[in-house]
């Protein structure tokens, strides 16, 4: 069932992608190293499940079954996938903004194990092909805030992350949701020392608050522009919280926790007095070395367009306030 959101977040479905920009994709992907033939097939003809099997280093994408979420639209210009897929932050495969689509394409995911535990009724673990059955797939379209000020639109393909939550039976003393990356410096470079991985103490831990995980626009990622998480960008599932900044949405989960106490986050660990357990998107609340005032837009430009758009209160998703009325949000950041 597709959970229906203000329309105000809506976009036209022709939008997702500039249509010589879709034509062109096989032969963008291979010329940066991805066996393109694979984003071709028909998503009713595809198995998702045999991605990772091949022995040499190039990652390959595959189409997936979904169904589109029409109310999870955007009538912004969205971001060309050549750009979505090669602008990331993700230390674990190198700290500059290059390093994850060329570090991380012998990155193998299958098998794969997600477990769900803590404070619920009935723990899960979750092998790769579940990823993708457990739950129907959809296609949400988000606005990705990242803290540095600059900003994506994006087509994700995945599930809320309320369903998953509950079919582990969540216990009523269940206040907080903790998030764990893998754990794997063979395949990990960044995380084989702080030096190489940012300064940061792995694996990469995130949270929210319970209310939070369970709100409807709260998504759990295995694919994006219709095709499986390359992995850069998070595979083979990731955590998009659209109106928190991007640090949140937590990449190659493992481990999703249940408890009473609200769990450690990294970046709140390694820089406290810049990184909020919150972190969501406020133009109010400065970071405190630039201003968050104002976002520059990922498009086709890249680098060379320097326009800028106002910063909107939680990234325009104004349905998830009554999630803080009362909060004192430049104390809580």
């Amino acid at each position: 069932m597709l959970i229906k959101v203000p329309a105000k977040s809506s976009c036209n479905e022709n939008q997702v992608t500039d249509e010589k920009i879709y034509q062109q994709r096989r032969s963008l992907l291979k010329s940066m190293g991805f066996m393109g033939a694979a984003s071709s097939l028909s998503s009713s003809h595809v198995n998702a499940f045999d991605l990772f099997g091949s022995d040499d280093k190039t990652f390959v994408t595959q189409a997936l079954d979904f169904k589109p979420a029409a109310n999870y639209r955007s009538t912004e210009q969205q971001t060309p996938e050549s750009k979505v897929i090669s602008h990331n932050n993700f230390y674990e495969f190198g700290t500059a903004k290059s390093d994850p689509q060329a570090n991380a394409q012998g990155f193998k995911v299958d098998p794969w194990s997600l477990t769900i535990n803590g404070l619920v009724e009935k723990p899960l673990t979750l092998d790769y092909a579940d990823l993708f059955k457990k739950v129907a797939l959809e296609e949400r379209i988000y606005r990705l805030r990242c803290v540095e000020a600059w900003s994506m639109v994006i087509p994700w393909v995945g599930f809320s992350l309320a369903e998953l939550i509950k079919q582990s039976q969540p216990l009523s003393g269940a206040q907080y949701v903790a998030f764990e990356t893998l754990y794997d410096p063979k395949q990990m470079p960044g995380q084989k020392s702080r030096w190489t991985g940012g300064g940061i103490d792995y694996p990469y831990v995130e949270g929210l608050r319970i209310d939070e995980a369970m709100h409807p626009l709260a998504f759990l990622a295995v694919g994006l522009y219709g095709k499986t998480l390359p992995p850069q960008n998070g595979a083979p599932i990731r955590l998009v919280v659209p109106w928190k900044y991007g640090f949140k949405s937590i990449k190659s989960i493992t481990r999703i926790r249940l408890t009473a106490q609200k769990p450690p986050t990294t970046w709140n660990i390694l820089a406290p007095n810049e990184y909020g357990f919150y972190a969501n998107v406020n133009p109010e609340v400065d970071h405190p070395r630039w201003s968050q005032a104002s976002e520059r837009r990922i498009t086709k430009g890249g680098l060379f367009d320097l326009s800028r758009n106002p910063t909107q209160m939680f990234n325009g998703y104004s349905e998830v306030a009554p999630l803080y009325a009362g909060l004192d949000l430049k104390r809580n950041y």
